[in-house]
Formats: C-alpha cells, sequence, structure tokens
C-alpha cells in the first residue's frame, strides 16, 4: 500500500484524467477516499450539488481497481444520471456498464463482462434490487465480490427525504448482507440532519464516517415574483425569458403545466421542449442532449428532470409553482449555476399549488384495512398474483398498489417472485405512529415553503437554515438582501395573450378501449370494449393552470345551475370539435351529487345547438363510494345507472351521433357504462363532453 502522501498523489492523478488538469482534491473528498481505499469504512457525503461527489467514487474505484479489488456497484436512481456518470467514468479511463429497464437485451452481456473482470463499474437501477432473477441470481455474486459498494442521492433511502423511493429501502438489507471489508459510500446534497441521522444508520449504525460541508451556492441569485393569476405568471414567463442568461430550465408541477407552457412559449417564438415522466424515451433524450448543445432555450419540465442532470452552465431555474419543500425545492434549483459565475434562480408561486400539494399526499401509504385486505387477498391465493391479479380485489390504483406492495415487501410481508407477489406470513404491524409523524413532517415542510415564498430575509439563508446547515449565513445576492426585484408586472397585451392561451378550450378524451380484468365473473365482461364511444371532448383539466383553476373552484362547491362562462368556453369547443356527423340530440348521465349542474349543462348544450334534449340516464341506489382502480370503480358503477323507457324510445327515433354530457370525467367508467347502455338501447354513435377531466 502506498504511503497517504504517495495515495494522495495517486488520487490527485486520477482526479485530473477526471476533471482536467487544474483540479484538485478537497480536504472532505481526500478524507472519504481516504476512508474507503485504506479504511475501507462507510461514508456518508452530504455535499452541495457540484461539490465533486462522483469524483470521490470514481477516484477511489480507480485506485480500489489497482490494487486488486473487485467492481464498484452503483446503485443509481435515474436514467439520465446513469448516462451523465457513464461518461464522466470514461474521461477517467474507468469502464462503466449499467443495468436498467431501458436495455434489457445487454444485460447478458454485462453480466459476462462483469465475470470477466472487465467492468470497472456497474450501474443498477434501486428497482432491479427486487427483480427476482436479479436479486437471487446475480446480486449475492456481486456483492460478494465488489469493491466499492455506492448509494447515490441516499436520502431516498430515507421516508423523511424529500423523494423517498420504497426500492430504496432495500439497501439496508443488502448492506447488512456485505461481507466484512467491502467499503460503502453514500452521498446526497440535500439532506437535513433527520435524514442524515437516519442514513447513517442504515449505513453501519454510530460507526458511519459522516462529512458534511456548507451548502452555499455563490454563483446562485433567488427571487420570489408574487403574481395573482396564473396567465400573468405565464405572461411574465413570455416577456422576461429571454432577459435570463443562456439555457435552463423551467419546472413545473403537473404534466398538464408543462404542456400548456410550452405551447405559450413557442407561440412567442421560443425554442422550448416539454420534458415530463409521460415524455417518451427517445424524445427525453433528445431534449437533453438539445439543452446541453444549447440549441433550446429552455425545458419545461416537471420534477421528471432532477437528480443527476448534469449541465454545468446552466443559467437559469424558473418555478412555476412551488415544490412542496424547501429541501426538494434547493435540490432542484442545484442544477444551475455549477459552472458559470451567475445563475437567476426565480419562483413564481400560485395559489393552485396547494391543492397538487393535496393531490400529491393523497398518495401516500394507504390506511390500514386496505394493507389488511391485500394481504388477507395474498394469503387466500396460496400463489403468486400479478399486480394485474390482484388490483380487482383491493381498493388502490395500479401505481399506489405497486408502492404499497414495495413497502411491504421491504418490510418481510410480501415477496416479489416470478409470476408477481406472495405472502410471507410473516406477522407485520401498521407503523401508524411513523406515519403519522411522516405526514405532519410533510405538512411542516409546505408551511416553510409558504414562509420562504413571504419572508422578508435572505432566501438563501432560509433554505440552507432547512437543511440544516450550520455554516448557513446571509447570501448578499438574493432579491431581498440586495432590495433588487425583478418587475411584478406584464403588458396588457402579453397578460391578454397568456389568457388567450391557457382558456384556449377543449381536451380529448379518449374512450376506455379494454375492459379491466378480474370482472369476467361477476359482469360478463373482459378484453375489447365493443361498445365504444367515440374520443370525446372536455373543457379543461383539473390539474391545468388556466381552466383549472375555474374548475377547481366549481367543483369545490355546492351543486348549482352550469355557469355562463362555462357554457360559452364549451360552445368553442363543439365549435371545434371535427366529428364526421353533427350530433343529432343530447342525453345527460343522471348524477346524485350535482344533478342541477348536469341537467342544466345538458339544456344549455341542446338549447345553443338547437337539438333534442332526449332525457337522461337514470341513476339507481345508493351514492357510489369512491374507488381508486379500474375494477373496483367499475363494480360500482355497472348496476349504478339505466335508460328510462321514454329515452330508449327516443334512441329508437333520433338515428344520428348522441352528445352524451356529464358533469366531470374521472376515471372514465361511468362514461363506458352509459355508453354501453345506450348502444345496446339503439343508439349509432356516442360523443362524450363533460366540463373537467383529471388529466
Amino acid at each position: 500500500m502506498s504511503t497517504p502522501d504517495g495515495l494522495r498523489d495517486e488520487a490527485e492523478r486520477c482526479l485530473r484524467a477526471l476533471a482536467g488538469e487544474h483540479a484538485r482534491l478537497r480536504d472532505d473528498q481526500w478524507t472519504a477516499i481516504s476512508a474507503l481505499v485504506v479504511e475501507r469504512r462507510r461514508a456518508l457525503v452530504v455535499q452541495r450539488t457540484g461539490w465533486g461527489k462522483s469524483a470521490v467514487y470514481f477516484v477511489a474505484t480507480r485506485l480500489l481497481r489497482e490494487r486488486g479489488a473487485g467492481p464498484t456497484v452503483i446503485v443509481s436512481p435515474l436514467l439520465a444520471l446513469m448516462r451523465n456518470q457513464i461518461e464522466a467514468a470514461v474521461r477517467a479511463g474507468i469502464n462503466a456498464r449499467t443495468i436498467n429497464s431501458s436495455n434489457t437485451g445487454d444485460w447478458e452481456q454485462v453480466f459476462a463482462e462483469v465475470e470477466a473482470g472487465e467492468v470497472d463499474v456497474l450501474l443498477v437501477s434501486p428497482e432491479r434490487l427486487n427483480n427476482p432473477d436479479f436479486r437471487d441470481l446475480v446480486l449475492p455474486k456481486l456483492a460478494a465480490g465488489a469493491g466499492l459498494v455506492v448509494v447515490d442521492e441516499a436520502h431516498c433511502i430515507s421516508d423523511w427525504g424529500h423523494d423517498f423511493r420504497p426500492d430504496y429501502r432495500r439497501l439496508r438489507t443488502l448492506l447488512a448482507e456485505l461481507p466484512p471489508g467491502i467499503p460503502v459510500l453514500a452521498t446526497t446534497a440535500t439532506a437535513n440532519a433527520r435524514v442524515t441521522q437516519d442514513v447513517a444508520e442504515q449505513l453501519a449504525g454510530d460507526d458511519a464516517l459522516v462529512l458534511r460541508g456548507a451548502l452555499e451556492r455563490d454563483s446562485l441569485h433567488l427571487a420570489v415574483v408574487a403574481l395573482p393569476t396564473a396567465e400573468q405568471r405565464i405572461a411574465w414567463l413570455g416577456e422576461h425569458l429571454a432577459d435570463l442568461p443562456g439555457s435552463g430550465i423551467i419546472y413545473t408541477l403537473t404534466v398538464a403545466a408543462a404542456h400548456e407552457i410550452t405551447g405559450y412559449l413557442r407561440d412567442r417564438g421560443y425554442e422550448v421542449a416539454a420534458y415530463s415522466g409521460q415524455t417518451e424515451q427517445a424524445e427525453r433524450l433528445q431534449a437533453e442532449q438539445d439543452l446541453q448543445e444549447n440549441k433550446l432555450k429552455a425545458l419545461i419540465a416537471t420534477s421528471a428532470l432532477g437528480m443527476g442532470y448534469d449541465k454545468p452552465d446552466l443559467g437559469f431555474i424558473v418555478h412555476v409553482g412551488a415544490p412542496q419543500s424547501p429541501v426538494a425545492y434547493y435540490q432542484q434549483i442545484g442544477r444551475a449555476g455549477r459552472g458559470v459565475d451567475r445563475a437567476e434562480v426565480i419562483l413564481l408561486p400560485g395559489r393552485e399549488d396547494r391543492d397538487i400539494w393535496a393531490y400529491f399526499a393523497s398518495l401516500a401509504f394507504p390506511p390500514e384495512p386496505v394493507v389488511r385486505d391485500t394481504l388477507s387477498v395474498l394469503e387466500a391465493a396460496g400463489r403468486p398474483l400479478s399486480t394485474g391479479a390482484l388490483e380487482p380485489q383491493v381498493d388502490l390504483n395500479r401505481a399506489r398498489l405497486e408502492m404499497m406492495l414495495k413497502v411491504l415487501d421491504v418490510d418481510g410481508a410480501v415477496r416479489r417472485v416470478k409470476g408477481g407477489w406472495t405472502s410471507t406470513g410473516e406477522p407485520w404491524a401498521y407503523d401508524r405512529e411513523r406515519y403519522e409523524r411522516v405526514t405532519a413532517a410533510r405538512r411542516r415542510e409546505q408551511q416553510a415553503m409558504l414562509d420562504y415564498i413571504s419572508t422578508s430575509t435572505c432566501r438563501e439563508e432560509y433554505l440552507r437554515r432547512q437543511l440544516d446547515d450550520p455554516a448557513a449565513a446571509p447570501c448578499g445576492r438574493c432579491d431581498n438582501c440586495t432590495g433588487r426585484h425583478w418587475p411584478a408586472d406584464v403588458t396588457p397585451e402579453g397578460a391578454t395573450q397568456a389568457r388567450d392561451r391557457l382558456h384556449r378550450p377543449g381536451v380529448d378524451v379518449p374512450p376506455r378501449r379494454m375492459w379491466p380484468t378480474g370482472v369476467k365473473d361477476d359482469l360478463g365482461v373482459s378484453g375489447r370494449i365493443k361498445l365504444q364511444a367515440e374520443t370525446g371532448r372536455a373543457l379543461g383539466r383539473l390539474t391545468d393552470i388556466g381552466w383549472g383553476n375555474r374548475l377547481r373552484d366549481l367543483f369545490a362547491g355546492g351543486d348549482t345551475d352550469v355557469p355562463d362562462d362555462l357554457v360559452n368556453a364549451v360552445v368553442k369547443v363543439l365549435a371545434a370539435w371535427d366529428w364526421p356527423a353533427r350530433p343529432t340530440g343530447v342525453v345527460t348521465i343522471g348524477s346524485r351529487s350535482r344533478p342541477r349542474l348536469v341537467g342544466t349543462f345538458g339544456h344549455r348544450i341542446a338549447e345553443i345547438g338547437r337539438l333534442p334534449y332526449l332525457g337522461g340516464l337514470t341513476p339507481l341506489g345508493d351514492p357510489i363510494p369512491r374507488r381508486h382502480n379500474s375494477a373496483q370503480r367499475l363494480r360500482s358503477v355497472w348496476h349504478s345507472l339505466a335508460v328510462p323507457t321514454d329515452l330508449s324510445e327516443a334512441l329508437a327515433a333520433t338515428p344520428g351521433p348522441i352528445l352524451l354530457v356529464d358533469d366531470r370525467i374521472e376515471t372514465g367508467w361511468t362514461m363506458t357504462v352509459a355508453t354501453h347502455l345506450l348502444k345496446e338501447s339503439g343508439a349509432a354513435q356516442i360523443l362524450p363532453l363533460t366540463l373537467a377531466t383529471p388529466n
């Protein structure tokens, strides 16, 4: 083994190969590398974005490999992060490969290269950790032969963190089963004291080396611009985007907002692109590359573009809508200003932010009865059940069910096997107290974000204190420190243009095309839906920043006549509808919760369109409870509607397309059942029309 000075010289040479001739190790970088290579310890490095955390594990990898150690295994949460890390590794002469959902065809070749000792770094997504084949056949050998294990974005381990991921919790078991002497490094840029302690305990109890640095980013110039309406915020972007330096990212809270803002800015002549979890992989890669090459002024992105996206010269970050916590906000703005002297960071908060936070909060861990029901179904099955087979039997949608099963897997109550999920039969306790504490912590974080918006003190100091940074101090750069605030007004022309864009009515509503699995025995339907509606239209999405605000206000109140402004907007939707044949009649879906709204909506549309109002489907039984997945929802609505005799007779006398009106479409199953009934009664075509749809 080299002397400490000799080893540091080696480390410096590795760093220069990675980062350039002028790069030098920071003291904490060297402390971490020495702990990993010499002492084979477990370390947690909490340092700001751009500090050089990846340099620690790449340099340590090079030194360990030269001393005969096995490959470094990096658990990395995002594909964008993996791509950037592989490029960095190549610059340092390190052969890095990855195993993730986008390259399954390469896995066999990658495993062969690992076996042959040709791979220095293997990057693995956390989801791989519980893939049955990978977990049972590959991971044990990989862990036993690893030279170093790295947990990147380690705050994801902790359910106190802003981006907790159930798959990451499996790392506690993985780390506990590592052979002695394999060093472990965990890294993150965004962890407060509670998260830091939680992660350190999961690493090594009281034994972990924790290196926590100041989080100051002296290139960031923070500001808040408070504008009263969504159209004014979007108009502000259109009028000031050209004033922002270089290229950057405009973050939104919803996919719908990302697309709305992209369309508006393109209308203004800006080169921008939308980016979200729903964007096709090829489009994502192209958008990332275009931003890297400054072909775009901005990516309009959800949080899907976050951890690991590396463009050091990003000149600005703008948020249209506030994230739920100061910690999440600081993580996202950390993408900017890493390689430039000045970057603008601007928050445009909206009054709809709290509604969106409340929606995301509704996706938290389910209540105990739902969890117990799921465990009972798995126990009674006596065999593995796929998520698709399990979903019809429990009252959760697919995403929440998957999340819950992952948590239960980590807790030992279920296990993922080939063919799906199976019960382990192990006792399981619902940790209500912990879930309530986490929920309370989330509420405090939301309030802290609201306090950040209204604070008159230094903004960067405020955020750093939220991350428990002991070195937090006034930055001297933000709008409050300098007294230089961005103008909080827009031109009348800009506001009008933004309003016209955001309030451009009309959203396509595609019909359900397949019956959900698991309902054939009781409802007698399966496979493709034969009696389908045509693609319908909604005035707007509830998540829109244009019509969404107006529609959320409407549904937050009681039953009322349909408002005139919404009717006038729907008329524009109808005028733009390119139907092959004009409707010949209007039918409404009988509503228990808002009969006045649906009834007056249908009659007004019939009157304005000079169409006969044929009647309404009759609601049956008790009010329908809220259901969260397709099979449960379909069962609830299957016997909830009937076609009265006079409506059936009217349909027989009306051969053309029927406009089928409801106040909102949530899951689409009520509209599907109504269409099924009407077509069985003789309707030719069904054209759904609604005020609102969720997304």
